[in-house]
Formats: structure tokens, C-alpha cells, sequence
């Protein structure tokens, strides 16, 4: 009888068979990798108008708040706060900002929407550190998520927790993956920030811790308008993560890890900037695993020939983000013309 860690052991003994490899062309292997990812990311959507409709609009001293709904598919429609500062600047960079399993796209303003909901007290307020650093900020809640949760609760003490086990299911049922759904509503809403003329589309920033943070991750590799990528607590070989203990059911991808790990979706990211957030103590996505991917991505990014595109940030504590180590990491490397 096979012990789990044998049968993890067994599952992952072969090496993907897309693996990045130095001694290769780094286009071919690219090209190669994107196909390979929209492939098993699985069908996608057909594109239709945005539709959208601005709920409120809200002032506040240092920025303007838009609540906005919007259309990402037919019948499907998204929720978001577009959060534009007050500077007097003719354009804005943009973040866009992803919460992970958490009660919604609130938590990235540093809010609560529960009565018996905690203020967050792990950096998750991507929204208002952007803000603060000169950026419009796009807050949107994802599929199963805070607003967007499918699966009607019967418990009148409901919280806002996700439910994606149906969304993700649901997916499957289609030819399609939940991942790669919420990889196609980031563009649908970076689509929607372009039709604002205070955001510079040239300098698109996208980040979010966990589940913000994967879906940062693959965004990143979809849509190459993202020219930086901060994906937080996320990042790390699937053998150590997903493939080793319980995770939420959005965080897996049919086939991929027959063919990709992790790291080598990396070539799709570069040369545009990936800063890897993660925690020493995280223990859903340990720091064994974070490194031996990091390591792949700084191949990675050496052979598409800027070595210096990428860094890791890595803070003393556990699954949550890392302000302080992410920003000065992000000013290391923050030059957009490179």
C-alpha cells in the first residue's frame, strides 16, 4: 500500500514534457508554451460589448470611486470599483487588483461588508497601497467570489465566503476551466479601464494574494497588455502546492502538469516584469517550492535576456501579502521602457 507522499511521488516522476529548456530556442519554446496553455485553459468565451453601467460614483478626497457592472460575456456580467486619483495627472497607470478566498473585491479598499467580518490585517488592501503610489486601481471580484458567487446559500449567517466548487464544475462541464474564465474577465476589464482616457494602457500592473495571486499569474500569461505581474502567495511547483494537499478546486487546470510546471509558464510572462510574492511560512505553498520555481523563472528570464525583469519578495510570516517587500521590490525593477 502506497503512502500519499509515494503516490505524489508516482504522479509527478515525469518530467513535464514541455519543460523550459536553456539549451533551446527561447521563441520556439514560448510559442510552444502559450499553445499548450490555451489549450488546456479550455474554451473561452465569445467577446461582446461591455455594456457598462456605472452604479455610483463616489468622491473622495484623493480619488473618484466608480462602482461598475459590465458585460464579459453574453448573460455573464462583472462587478468592480475603478478607483482614479486625484492628481491632476493627464494618465494614470493602472492596477488591477484580485482578491483571493476571501468575502470579495471590498478587502482590496481595506473594507469590510459583513457584520461579523474582521478587518484584514495582512496587506491585502492592494487597492489603497496603489492608490497611495500614483495608480488607478481596478478592484474586481471574480467568478465565485464576493459578489459573484453562484451557489445560493441556504445559511442566513453567510459571511460572503467563495463558493467556487459549482463555478469550477460548472466549467468543466462546458470544455471550459474556471481559471481560464477568470484569466478572460481580467481582460474584459482591462478593456473596460481603456475606455477611461486617464488610464495609460501602456503601463498595466496586475497583482492579488492566493487565489488573486494565481489568477495574476495566468493573467499575466493570457494578456500581454500586463507589463508587471506581482502574484502573491501563488507562485510554486505544483508538486509542493496543488499536488500535495487540499486546495480550492479554481486552482487546478486539466493536463497542465503533464506539460508545464509553474515556472515555465514564466516564458510567457517574459521580458515583461514578475515580481513573486511569497511568505517563509506559508504552509499551502512552501518555500521549497516557491524557490525551485523561482529558479526556473530566472532561466527563464536570462534567456529571453533580461535577467534583471524579474525578483522575489519573500516576507517572515505566512499566506498572506507583503506590502513592504513587494513595493521595494517593485522599485527595483519598476522601469517600464525596459
Amino acid at each position: 500500500m502506497y503512502s500519499p507522499d509515494a503516490a505524489q511521488s508516482i504522479v509527478f516522476a515525469q518530467k513535464p514534457l514541455l519543460a523550459f529548456d536553456e539549451e533551446k530556442d527561447f521563441i520556439t519554446q514560448k510559442e510552444q508554451i502559450r499553445a499548450k496553455l490555451l489549450e488546456c485553459l479550455g474554451d473561452m468565451p465569445e467577446k461582446v460589448p461591455l455594456n457598462p453601467t456605472v452604479e455610483s460614483t463616489v468622491e473622495y478626497d484623493t480619488f473618484t470611486e466608480h462602482r461598475i457592472s459590465f458585460d464579459v460575456e453574453k448573460d455573464v456580467r462583472a462587478v468592480c470599483l475603478l478607483c482614479i486619483p486625484k492628481m491632476n495627472k493627464k494618465k494614470y497607470p493602472l492596477a488591477i487588483c484580485l482578491q483571493g478566498h476571501g468575502t470579495g473585491m471590498h478587502v482590496s479598499m481595506g473594507r469590510t461588508a459583513y457584520p461579523d467580518e474582521e478587518p484584514d490585517d495582512g496587506d491585502r488592501d492592494v487597492a489603497i497601497q496603489a492608490l497611495k503610489r500614483g495608480y488607478a486601481a481596478l478592484s474586481l471580484d471574480q467568478r465565485g467570489m464576493g459578489e459573484r458567487r453562484t451557489e445560493i446559500s441556504a445559511n442566513p449567517n453567510d459571511n460572503g465566503e467563495p463558493r467556487c466548487y459549482v463555478t469550477a464544475m460548472q466549467a468543466l462541464l462546458v470544455g471550459r476551466t474556471l481559471l481560464g474564465e477568470r484569466c478572460w474577465d481580467v481582460a474584459r476589464a482591462i478593456d473596460l479601464a481603456l475606455t477611461y482616457p486617464e488610464i495609460d494602457g501602456e503601463r498595466i500592473l496586475c497583482t492579488g494574494n492566493s487565489g488573486g495571486g494565481t489568477t495574476t499569474y495566468y493573467a499575466a500569461c493570457f494578456d500581454e497588455r500586463i507589463k508587471m505581474a506581482m502574484p502573491s502567495c501563488a507562485v510554486c511547483t505544483y508538486k509542493d502546492s496543488i499536488g500535495a494537499m487540499h486546495h480550492c478546486s479554481c486552482n487546478y487546470i486539466p493536463n497542465i502538469a503533464k506539460y508545464l510546471d509553474m515556472g515555465d509558464l514564466a516564458a510567457l510572462i517574459a521580458p515583461r516584469k514578475l515580481i513573486v510574492i511569497n511568505g517563509k511560512k506559508d504552509r499551502i505553498f512552501p518555500q521549497n517550492g516557491v524557490d525551485e520555481t523561482y529558479s526556473t523563472i530566472k532561466k527563464i528570464y536570462s534567456a529571453a535576456g533580461v535577467p534583471n525583469n524579474c525578483a522575489i519578495a519573500t516576507g517572515e510570516e505566512g499566506h498572506r501579502y507583503y506590502a513592504a517587500e513587494a513595493w521595494a521590490a517593485f522599485d527595483r525593477i519598476e522601469n517600464w521602457d525596459d
